[in-house]
Formats: structure tokens, C-alpha cells, sequence
């Protein structure tokens, strides 16, 4: 046994339970791919000042999460936590922007790491698919994005979400309420660290999860309250696109999610069935986020979704998958000219698209068929000294146990034959 194991609160992923995960990171992209979302893949560090300038220098993924280290040579680097900064600064770099063709949409799936407690469904290490949409304000890109992300839970199976939705107003408007929400805030009792959140970033407080600072909230002024009519529209346009698409949603005046750059348009996908850590996604719109890192205004709006936290929800709902078969076809060859035969009908039944696998080492008839029902193969390709003398191979249907020959030339075939693949 190996004395190394994975590090605290990450996790190996391993079949069979990894195809679990691949069927639901191709579920969730598989709308956005339909929606005219290209592919982006960025590294898996980035320097430091990238997410503390967009993530938001009061928040905890950038003053307590972030895995930060120094290269030799004196840069500044941290394990990406998030994608959206990633993305974005990709974007500008490779000035995607200036090809005419707004929004740019991108979709991207990676490994994230932050440094927290590890608990059910809250790992340093986890796996999310994201969406962006850069250039545009328009309500119907925010709808869009929403329902792309419904449709991919529905596609799974899943029904006990729920999406919440919320305005946080833009530089018009926010900033007369993040003065009221300050006046109110500086008269509760809240610890020192608290305290600085109120005077940098104010609505932070409101995502604030303990509950001796929830019950003190009661009666804080509501970014509703106070959005300029400009932002009630803009909100209005969304919601009105989401009910005609089917698509429910819980208006949530709190919700302001845990990164600083979110404007206008906020949501998150919660499911009740995850106890504590019950988001499984969210995003909203960051019309400033591209200035703060240096770039044009770009107003855009984006989402990232837990592959982790999904596949815990299908678990809470009882949901099983249907996954192809890892292996359709298991050839036991029964001597040398047995191997070199069957070896090369199982090439050509993979180049026919047949998954297709081999029994190695020399086993015998007996270990060789246990194999064959352990792989889940429907069919079972046998072949001995006999059966090649007669130009045959003996094809077993190892769910009835019927057994027949078939010529070996022809066997490619008689197996997509009896697989219904013709």
C-alpha cells in the first residue's frame, strides 16, 4: 500500500464513479455548446493581483483561500480559486473583444482550489463548469445564461433546485445604498473584522453565514429599495424573460453572492438536500470587472456551476445516470493464434465504435468469462484452437447465456448485429 495520500480535503476521482462526473460536466455544456459557447482553457495559476483586484481584496477567497506561492524568479502567483477573472483576462489578452462579433461567449471546465475547512460537499480542490458572455448589456443575455444552466439540471434529472435572483444596481445607484446599508451597519455589534468589511466592501456583511450577525441584519435597508429606474427595468426585462421561459425563481434581497465584481443581475442554484453547503452554482452580471483589471468597459454576465456539489445533488435525489457501457464487447482467447486473431477484432471493432476489451495475461477460460461479467460487457467473443480450424468464433450473449458461431471474418458484424448497431 502506498504510504502517500491525497491531500486534505481534495479527492481522486476514479472509475467508476469519474464517469459519473464526465456525464455531468458534458450535461451542463452541452446547452452552452448549442448557444453558440466556444471552449477556453486557461492556466491553473495566475498572479495574485488578477483576483485580488476582481475577486475583491475584503473578500475571504482572497484574504484567507487563496493558495499564493513565489517562483524563482520573484513573481507573485496563486491557484486560481475562481474562473471568471481567468477567463476574462484571456480574453483581453488575446483582444477577442476587437473581432466585431459581441458578446464573446465562452465556456470553460477545470480544477479551482481554495483553502477552506474541508466538510460534506466543500473541498480545496474542486471542479466546476463555467459560462461567460463578455460585451453586451442586455437582459436577454442574463435570461439566456439562467436557462441554459436550468436546462442542463433538467437534463440530468434533477428537480429539487431552486434559483434565487436578486439586483445589486450599478455605479448610479449603489452607491447611494451602500452608504445607507454603512449607516446601518456601523450601529450593530459586529467584530473588528466585520467591521472593516462594512467600510470597504459593505454588502459583503449581508452574505455573512453566521447567525448571530443574521439576526442582527433584521431591518437593513435592501438594495430594492433603492435601484434607479434604469436597473428596476433592467431587473423587470429578466425576470419577465425567465417566467416565459417555465423557468421559477425566488427574488432573495440578500443574496449578493461572495465576489466583489457582481452589478446589476445576481443569482444562485440551491438544493435542499446538501444540508449546510447547499449552492451547487450561481453567478450574475460584472459590468466593471474588465476596467478593474485593466481593460475596456465590457460590460458581461457569466455563471459557474460545482460538478462536486451537482453530483452530491443527484445523490440527495436518488438520481442514477444512464451511462453507456464502458465495455460492450469482452474477447477470452484460448491460446496464441486464439490472441492474435481476437486482438485484431477488437481493433476493429473499437475503429467500428464498439467499446471493446481484452482478456490479458494468458488466464484461463474460467478467470477470463468471470472478467467478461465484471466488465459489464453485453457480449462475450471466444475463440480456441477448434473454433479457428472451423473459421469460426463462438459469440456469447452473456445476459441470456445464449452461445453461437459465427464466422471469424464476419465477426465485427455479428457483434454490431446483435448490439442493434445496424
Amino acid at each position: 500500500m502506498s504510504t502517500f495520500k491525497a491531500p486534505k480535503g481534495t479527492y481522486d476521482l476514479l472509475p467508476p464513479e469519474s464517469a459519473v462526473y464526465l456525464a455531468v460536466r458534458e450535461a451542463i455544456s452541452a446547452p452552452l455548446r448549442r448557444a453558440g459557447y466556444g471552449y477556453a482553457e486557461t492556466p491553473g495559476f495566475e498572479s495574485v493581483e488578477l483576483f485580488s483586484r476582481g475577486v475583491g481584496e475584503s473578500t475571504d477567497i482572497v484574504t484567507k483561500e487563496m493558495y499564493t506561492l513565489t517562483t524563482k524568479g520573484g513573481d507573485e502567483l496563486a491557484l486560481r480559486p475562481e474562473g471568471t477573472a481567468s477567463v476574462l483576462r484571456a480574453a483581453l489578452e488575446a483582444n477577442l473583444h476587437k473581432a466585431g462579433n459581441l458578446p464573446v461567449k465562452l465556456w470553460y471546465s477545470g480544477s479551482y482550489y481554495r483553502y477552506e475547512r474541508p466538510q460534506a460537499g466543500r473541498y480545496r480542490h474542486f471542479s466546476q463548469v463555467g459560462a461567460e458572455a463578455i460585451g453586451a448589456e442586455d437582459p436577454a443575455l442574463d435570461a439566456e445564461l439562467i436557462i441554459l444552466a436550468v436546462d442542463a439540471y433538467r437534463s440530468l434529472g434533477l428537480r429539487n433546485f431552486r434559483l434565487l435572483l436578486n439586483s445589486l444596481g450599478d455605479q448610479e445607484c449603489r452607491p447611494v445604498y451602500r452608504a445607507a446599508l454603512q449607516d446601518f451597519l456601523r450601529g450593530l455589534d459586529l467584530d473588528e473584522d466585520t467591521r472593516r468589511r462594512i467600510e470597504i466592501n459593505p454588502l459583503r456583511v449581508l452574505d455573512d453565514k453566521r447567525e448571530a450577525v443574521q439576526k442582527q441584519l433584521t431591518g437593513a435597508p435592501m438594495m430594492r429599495d433603492h435601484l434607479c429606474a434604469s436597473c428596476t427595468a433592467y431587473h423587470e426585462q429578466v425576470r419577465e424573460l425567465l417566467t416565459a421561459a417555465g423557468v421559477d425563481f425566488e427574488d432573495d434581497t440578500k443574496l449578493v453572492r461572495g465576489l466583489d465584481y457582481y452589478t446589476r443581475t445576481t443569482f444562485e442554484f440551491v438544493h435542499d438536500g446538501l444540508g449546510s453547503q447547499s449552492a451547487v452554482g450561481g453567478g450574475g452580471r460584472y459590468d466593471g470587472l474588465s476596467e478593474m483589471i485593466g481593460g475596456p468597459s465590457l460590460p458581461s454576465v457569466g455563471w459557474a456551476l460545482g460538478v462536486d456539489r451537482t453530483v452530491l445533488a443527484l445523490r440527495a435525489e436518488g438520481v442514477e445516470l444512464a451511462l453507456p457501457a464502458a465495455t460492450q464487447v469482452y474477447a477470452v482467447p484460448l491460446g496464441e493464434e486464439a490472441r492474435r486473431v481476437l486482438f485484431g477484432v477488437v481493433t476493429e471493432l473499437r475503429r467500428a465504435g464498439v467499446a471493446a476489451d481484452f482478456s490479458y495475461g494468458g488466464r484461463g477460460l474460467k478467470g477470463a468469462m468471470k472478467s467478461a461479467n465484471r466488465s459489464g460487457a453485453r457480449i462475450a467473443l471466444v475463440a480456441g484452437e477448434r473454433d479457428l480450424a472451423e473459421g469460426v468464433v463462438q459469440l456469447k450473449d452473456l445476459e441470456s447465456g445464449e452461445q453461437r458461431a459465427v464466422p471469424a471474418d464476419g465477426a465485427v458484424a455479428a457483434v454490431r448485429a446483435a448490439l442493434g448497431l445496424d
